[in-house]
């Protein structure tokens, strides 16, 4: 069998149609990750977790396609797989899984590939989150989250609840009316999440289109996925809050 035919470049081309420069290895053009003559890994190159798989910074991904080409990919580049007997080559293969691994993680995730492209554009929502974490831990006061406006009635009743129920675990006691009432206001919280994830994709098709239009465009569009996403993580918090107390 000639070395060409063990390595389907169908699929690959298409996923690393990134940069390319000659193989280390036999010296013919390769693909990104790997080279499509000899099948060699290829030392990694900087890239994004877009360009990683080739794909353009846009958010309403074929996930079904990323899925196929990620486990294409870990055939070709897991050293286990081809025998890799190389030290450089080992390394690289163990590096490019590495990145694929993260890269796929995080792509496949609606919110973790929203808050990644934001990441690019400039704005770090964790970093932001983390900061402010460490700056209350060191000045010894709680971590203020601005309450979103539509929440403010409810997150004020629930917050109220949750301290009774605090009290009554601490006395042992139980009040299943109580008990009821949180249980249905975090599935009214779980239901605003499913809520703004929706209306998360519907943004994904306006910054999609402002990407090629201009830069007033990508701001505005940018603007309310921070919002949104600012919205649904203090919500989230909310959740994992009530399960706190409901598992005390």
């Amino acid at each position: 069998m000639h070395m060409n035919d063990q390595f389907d470049t169908g699929m690959v081309v298409l996923a690393n149609s990134g940069p390319t420069s000659a193989c280390w290895s036999c010296g013919e053009m390769r693909a990104a990750h790997f080279c499509t003559s000899c099948g060699k890994v290829q030392p990694p190159a900087p890239a994004d977790h877009f360009s990683f798989f080739g794909l353009p910074r846009k958010l309403d991904l074929d996930v079904a396609r990323l899925e196929r080409d990620f486990y294409e990919l870990s055939r070709k580049l897991h050293p286990d797989l081809h025998g890799v007997t190389d030290t450089r080559e080992q390394e690289w293969s163990l590096e490019q899984t590495s990145k694929l691994n993260d890269a796929y993680r995080t792509l496949k995730d609606p919110i973790g590939r929203t808050r990644y492209l934001l990441s690019l554009e400039g704005v770090e929502l964790e970093e932001q989150s983390k900061a402010a974490t460490e700056k209350a831990r060191s000045t010894g006061q709680m971590k203020q989250q601005v309450v979103p406006p539509d929440l403010l009635e409810d997150v004020f009743e629930l917050n109220m609840q949750l301290e009774e129920l605090r009290v009554q675990k601490k006395m042992g006691e139980d009040d299943p009316a109580l008990l009821e009432e949180i249980g249905k206001q975090k599935l009214a919280l779980e239901a605003k999440q499913d809520v703004l994830l929706s209306e998360l994709k519907g943004y994904w098709e306006e910054w999609d289109s402002a990407a090629e239009i201009d830069d007033s465009g990508r701001t505005r569009v940018r603007d309310k996925m921070v919002d949104l996403l600012n919205r649904r993580n203090y919500i989230r918090n909310l959740v994992r809050d009530v399960n706190k107390v409901l598992e005390m």
